[in-house]
């Protein structure tokens, strides 16, 4: 590997970094946007939200992420993968079910129930900045555990 692969690389990653930080840790939709190229698409796979160019992202962002994030909202990454285009995070969220969820339970009402999760974003970049994210979780699983939490 070359070094302008190995920099390259550290610009894809910091470009997810800096998008994630933005919307999970501070809720500033702005910043988030800042890491986005255009054209964008940004994806969650079971639940079908997101958007499929700026001005959706941005409403998705806005109206359902951002003021929809449980209180005790928390990451830990269990792999990432990277190459001069990807990078594939794979990522253990746990939270309690305290607010509706539009962006990832839609239609599911608060359960006030302990949530743990496994998701897989795959991020496309181009040029420094995220071009699309397809995010896919077990949806059905995540459902079940929080209508039945003895399943």
């Amino acid at each position: 590997m070359t070094p302008a692969m190995q920099v390259l690389m550290r610009e894809i990653e910091r470009a997810w970094d800096g998008f994630c930080a933005a919307l999970y840790e501070r809720s500033d939709v702005g910043a988030a946007m800042a890491a986005l190229d255009d054209p964008v698409a940004l994806v969650n796979m079971p639940a079908m939200t997101g958007g499929n160019d700026r001005a959706e992202v941005r409403a998705h962002l806005a109206d359902e992420v951002v003021g929809h994030l449980p209180a005790d909202l928390a990451r830990a990454r269990v792999s990432r993968t990277v190459d001069t285009r990807r990078l594939v995070d794979e990522v253990h969220w746990t939270f309690t079910h305290d607010r509706p969820l539009p962006w990832l339970l839609p239609g599911l009402a608060p359960t006030g129930r302990p949530a743990t999760v496994l998701a897989i974003s795959v991020v496309h970049v181009r040029q420094g900045r995220i071009a699309t994210v397809r995010t896919l979780w077990d949806d059905a699983r995540l459902r079940r555990r929080l209508l039945d939490p003895a399943s």
